[in-house]
């Protein structure tokens, strides 16, 4: 396979983003087909590249290198991809094309709106595959600037203060990712992580190149969403459209949270952890601290967003501190983490979104119930929900034990107790709404919402006309429940893959901690 499909992964989706604009200069509705056209083809060509490193070419550990206009690195612009690239584009083809899915019929429907997908999905894209750090930042900003945007695509004014909130610390958070790449470049003279990989060798101890990973490190929590640096997920998930809350709670945490794998073991490599103890010590204690605080956060809410939201802040914070620990198997955990992570956090968003459109549930305590007129969505949050938690068989308890493991094998035994408490106050809150959806009466409702309520899964099940006045089933209301079914199994099914997650990791882990 050639390493253009690098370049195409990211040109396309930039590419496409300006025709829905242009042709909706004429046409009305042009943008939801052709951004699905464009999530279709990253997803074939995702799983392309993903196959092109799992063969025998690029088995032990060669990566796909692309030089953008023939320029060679250090100087050119390089798109580099391995196995835990191939894993990241290939999540993020994925859940576009489910979230379009979704989409199809709620919240923003504009052409604008899918312009601006497009072009959060191909920064994404280029965030995953870039060589370099300073066009890792240019994506970076790409990302965020649309992500303000979708946020505040809302209709509520709340979306317009969440997304401010959002601009305002996400500003800040590129900015001192910049200021790190600022320092990274006076003392190496270079920006190809690559390069950088060699030319750090031995300056491990230098204060600039320290500097250099502090800021970095700092600006990348803070788009992560860990604790402390948190305060901007829970409004922006809770405010945004269902659609966006959905698509950016499981890619845009998750793509930064990549770049900090990819930047602290491909340019500052183990030896740096193992020069700079104390380094390693605080990332351990601040990801710690966000997975118990995220932990009892999530467990003290009452809005269904709020909690997933809260979540997301301990469950980063596991795999930052598989970061932290320099050890082989809990990165291993941590990048299973990540992948079950987006799903998971895709299938909840989306199933919440689903009761909040057609029974007005946006609590906890407006679930009751709600699984007896929702069975599909009900079971589907509540299977997710039991993977998060880590209840076996799930991708969730794959990560969790793999980091669990690698932190036991560093003597750390203070973060794997720190995960099982995260892990029982995470059955917490799960079990308090799988009760709310089984175990209690329906919440009283007008008569006739609740006449309409009660046909609308049947009504995306049937072909034949539902009761509340002979409205024919909308496929497209099928398709809403069958996107958030079969993400909800894909959480179970992937528990079997673990040997697929070996294949495609272990060349990248082995170059890691060669």
């Amino acid at each position: 396979m050639s390493d253009v499909l690098l370049a195409l992964l990211v040109t396309i989706p930039l590419t496409l983003a300006v025709f829905p604009l242009l042709l909706g200069l004429r046409f009305k509705n042009v943008g939801w087909p052709i951004a699905l056209a464009g999530s279709l083809a990253v997803t074939g060509m995702s799983s392309l590249f993903a196959w092109d490193i799992y063969s025998a070419d690029t088995a032990a550990g060669q990566r796909l290198v692309h030089e953008m206009a023939g320029y060679p690195g250090p100087y050119g612009i390089e798109l580099v991809g391995d196995g835990l690239s191939a894993l990241i584009t290939l999540l993020i083809g994925v859940i576009s094309v489910a979230v379009l899915i979704y989409g199809r019929t709620t919240g923003p429907q504009t052409n604008a709106f899918y312009s601006g997908f497009l072009l959060l999905m191909g920064g994404l894209l280029g965030m995953a595959l870039t060589g370099d750090l300073f066009n890792l930042f240019v994506f970076l900003e790409i990302v965020g600037l649309i992500t303000y945007a979708l946020v505040a695509s809302g209709d509520s004014g709340m979306a317009a203060y969440g997304a401010l909130k959002y601009l305002f610390l996400g500003t800040v958070g590129a900015s001192l990712y910049l200021i790190g790449v600022g320092y990274m470049l006076v003392a190496t003279g270079t920006l190809n992580m690559l390069d950088l990989q060699s030319t750090l060798a031995g300056s491990y101890t230098d204060p600039l190149v320290q500097a250099s990973f502090g800021f970095i490190l700092v600006g990348l929590l803070l788009k992560i969403a860990v604790f402390p640096l948190h305060t901007w997920q829970p409004d922006a998930y809770t405010y945004a459209p269902d659609t966006v809350s959905a698509y950016i709670s499981a890619l845009v945490s998750t793509t930064a949270a990549y770049a900090l794998i990819r930047i602290s073991y491909d340019v500052f490599t183990v030896d740096f952890f193992v020069a700079n103890p104390l380094i390693t010590d605080a990332v351990v204690l601040v990801a710690s601290i966000s997975i118990v605080v995220g932990s009892l956060l999530a467990a003290m809410q009452t809005e269904i967003k709020r909690v997933f939201a809260y979540s997301s802040v301990a469950q980063f914070g596991m795999i930052v501190v598989a970061i932290g620990l320099n050890s082989e198997t809990a990165l291993f955990g941590a990048v299973i983490h990540l992948i079950g992570h987006g799903l998971m956090k895709a299938t909840l968003f989306m199933g919440a979104g689903i009761l909040s459109t057609a029974y007005g549930a946006t609590t906890i305590a407006e679930y009751a119930g709600l699984a007896k007129r929702a069975p599909l969505t009900g079971g589907a949050m509540a299977v997710t929900g039991l993977a998060l938690v880590g209840i076996p068989p799930s991708i969730g308890l794959l990560g969790k034990w793999f980091i669990a493991l690698g932190a036991i094998e560093q003597g750390s035994w203070g973060v794997a107790i720190v995960i099982f408490v995260s892990t029982l106050l995470t059955l917490g809150y799960v079990a308090q709404i799988i009760e709310k959806l089984y175990f209690n009466a329906p919440r009283e409702a007008e008569p006739t919402e609740a006449a309409e309520n009660e046909t609308v899964e049947t009504a995306a099940l049937s072909d034949s006309p539902v009761a509340d006045g002979g409205r024919a089933a909308s496929p497209v209301a099928t398709e809403r429940l069958a996107v958030v079914v079969v993400l909800a199994v894909s959480t179970v099914v992937l528990f079997a893959s673990v040997d697929l997650f070996e294949i495609l990791l272990d060349p990248v882990l082995g170059r890691f901690f060669a």
